[in-house]
């Protein structure tokens, strides 16, 4: 369990001791539950293999989900960037094809991370692994950072929650576009503040974000949003990494999003009752899928 109920607390431990978070998570940990560094550093860079399968599984597969919904879309938009007729550059697009990918592989039951939900594993990864390609950065850079991300996680799921059903959307993938534009920004040489500013710039953005998957299925418009969040995560850390600061800090943001989800109705917190899945061509589909006359 994370000794820290606040970013705010993360970043004066990781600012006082001149670390990084991910250091800093790492050692309490390795205090709290008796283990050694380097005992959890390999689990979780077990958990980062498993992130990079589902990125390279999602990029082959290219057939249907059983609905029918989802598939293939990861393939487009490769193709598109391999014939030059993406818009915005290798990074951000490399980011989009591989959120994609594994959000695709997740609807067809591959093996996934969920980084913090199944509905939400495509944004971490995608960050990462991308900024990872191109940029070189080692190997164990990146799975620290995922120590960050993870700490991210657990304070948004003890001041507030990150399940869609609880808070909406907002919960799920704004906690995980929040976990790595931190992430992310410690990757890139960015103060312990700088990743707090960079989760707050990213949840700002999705405050009231609903839940409202088509069918009931984590597909419609759940990938999507997966690329979206990643794209998020980008822009947002790349505004922390110049200096931007947040007005509002990330545990108020944090408590906002918790308050928005507990006013938010339950028709739009993942009972597909509302939203998207309330449309006509969403209940339509809903019917072809179940059977339905």
């Amino acid at each position: 369990m994370l000794k820290y109920s606040s970013v705010s607390e993360l970043v004066e431990s990781a600012s006082n001791s001149k670390k990084t978070i991910s250091q800093c998570v790492l050692e309490d940990q390795a205090e709290q539950m008796e283990r050694s560094l380097e005992d959890l550093y390999e689990e979780m860079r077990s958990t980062f293999y498993t992130m990079k399968e589902s990125v390279a599984s999602g990029l082959k597969y290219v057939g249907k989900s059983a609905s029918g919904l989802s598939g293939g879309d990861a393939a487009r938009l490769s193709l598109a960037m391999q014939a030059g007729k993406n818009i915005g550059g290798n990074v951000l697009t490399g980011v989009l094809i591989k959120a994609l990918a594994v959000s695709e592989y997740n609807a067809c039951m591959g093996k996934i991370a969920a980084a913090p939900t199944a509905g939400s594993c495509g944004i971490l990864p995608s960050v990462l692994i991308t900024m990872m390609e191109e940029r070189a950065i080692p190997e164990r850079k990146i799975i620290m950072s995922l120590f960050t991300a993870g700490a991210i996680g657990m304070v948004i799921a003890k001041r507030a929650c990150i399940s869609g059903a609880q808070g909406g959307c907002q919960a799920e993938c704004g906690s995980a576009a929040a976990m790595a534009a931190a992430a992310l920004v410690e990757v890139l040489e960015g103060t312990p503040l700088m990743s707090a500013n960079a989760s707050a710039i990213t949840m700002k953005a999705v405050l009231g974000l609903v839940c409202d998957p088509v069918a009931g299925l984590v597909e419609v418009p759940c990938i999507k949003r997966n690329a979206i969040g990643a794209a998020n995560a980008l822009a947002a850390a790349e505004m922390a990494l110049a200096g931007i600061e947040s007005v509002i800090p990330v545990d108020d943001v944090i408590e906002a999003m918790k308050s928005v989800g507990n006013v938010m109705p339950s028709s739009l917190k993942e009972t597909a009752k509302g939203g998207l899945a309330d449309t006509r061509t969403g209940r339509s589909l809903a019917d072809r899928i179940y059977g339905r006359n």
